[in-house]
């Protein structure tokens, strides 16, 4: 077991790659030794993000090459990348064999088909698709992370919509037709884009649907949810929505009941009894955002409806740490042996 282990940022200068740097300078068993930017090549983390001050000494952002990082000193890389640019960056990776975890969306589909789909390219690499292990922490499991060195990091909404919702449909407790979720996000998990649509004075006191009715995280969603139903089509109706926050994830699940509140409950408790970053709030309590901000923690409860005979699910997390970079560091924590919080808490 590696009780140091030197990491790299790919990517470092988005929000997600940001926040990897933030919560490796304070991990007890991961130095980040690269931080990869085009963008910013040549300057002192410290200097270009002046929150950083005082931490990383001497880290430099770097403009290395795919072929080139084969070759570094780092055992572990995390991608921060846009999809279909992080598979470049992994396969030479892979290759000297290296560890590597991606938070972009090219190892999340086990379908070639389905990533054409929707992502409208082929896929940049079939071959290092089919070795990617899609990870949800504390869903998929800890017993076969060590076999692995390819993780799909999974996305924040998938995140947010499958840690309620996955227990319930493995166990048969909810319908698995007719499943409604309205989520919303921060505007920070739409990444550092210069449009309009993200503008202060766009988004500010104003809320909207997008990416109806396709949207390309439902590809995830649905076949995750697919695998937990053993294999039996599970039809997701998902409508996301731009909320005027800057980061943060609210999912609200309509879903056909089977079973009773009572039964959902005690599903959840076994399925999240030593989950320390999944908190089970009462019947009634509902999750806020607010709450979960710059914490790697998901607030999950639920309440039967019986005039319509579902139940409402409601989940929240920060889009940027248990959707993103926090779950990616969660993922190393049980891939390398440390403790589960490690950097985390």
């Amino acid at each position: 077991m590696a009780t140091e282990l030197k990491a790299g940022v790919i990517g470092a200068s988005g929000y997600s790659g940001i926040e990897l740097l933030r919560l490796l300078d304070t991990h007890p068993n991961i130095q980040v030794t690269r931080a990869n930017s085009r963008s910013l090549a040549g300057q002192q983390v410290s200097d270009a993000y002046p929150a950083l001050r005082g931490r990383l000494p001497g880290l430099e952002f770097t403009a290395t090459e795919p072929k080139a990082l084969a070759d570094t000193e780092e055992e572990l890389y995390f991608l921060a990348l846009p999809h279909g640019v992080a598979a470049e960056f992994a396969r030479p990776l892979y290759d000297a064999g290296k560890t590597i975890i991606d938070l972009s969306a090219d190892f999340r589909l086990n379908s070639e088909a389905t990533y054409e789909e929707y992502y409208n390219a082929p896929h940049p690499d079939l071959e290092l698709l089919q070795e990617g292990a899609y990870i949800i922490p504390e869903i998929h499991g800890f017993s076969s992370l060590q076999e692995h060195r390819l993780f799909a990091c999974p996305g924040c909404y998938p995140t947010s919509i499958q840690i309620p919702l996955t227990p319930l449909v493995r166990e048969r407790l909810v319908e698995t037709k007719d499943i409604i979720v309205n989520s919303y996000s921060g505007v920070s998990g739409a990444g550092k884009k210069l449009h309009e649509m993200y503008l202060y004075c766009e988004r500010d006191e104003s809320a909207r649907a997008y990416g109806l009715p396709r949207h390309r995280h439902l590809s995830e969603i649905e076949e995750q949810l697919t695998l937990a139903n053993d294999g039996r089509s599970v039809m997701v109706q998902f409508c996301p929505h731009l909320a005027p926050m800057k980061r943060g994830i609210h999912s609200t699940i309509s879903v056909p009941a089977k079973g009773g509140l009572e039964e959902v409950y005690q599903e959840w408790t076994d399925a999240y009894a030593d989950s320390p970053l999944v908190q089970v709030l009462p019947s009634g309590q509902f999750p806020d955002t607010a709450h979960v901000t710059g914490t790697s923690r998901a607030d999950i409860s639920a309440v039967y409806d019986d005039r319509t005979d579902r139940f409402i699910l409601t989940s929240v997390i920060d889009n940027l740490l248990k959707g993103a970079s926090g779950q990616a560091v969660q993922i190393a924590n049980l891939r390398y042996g440390f403790p589960e919080t490690a950097g985390l808490l």
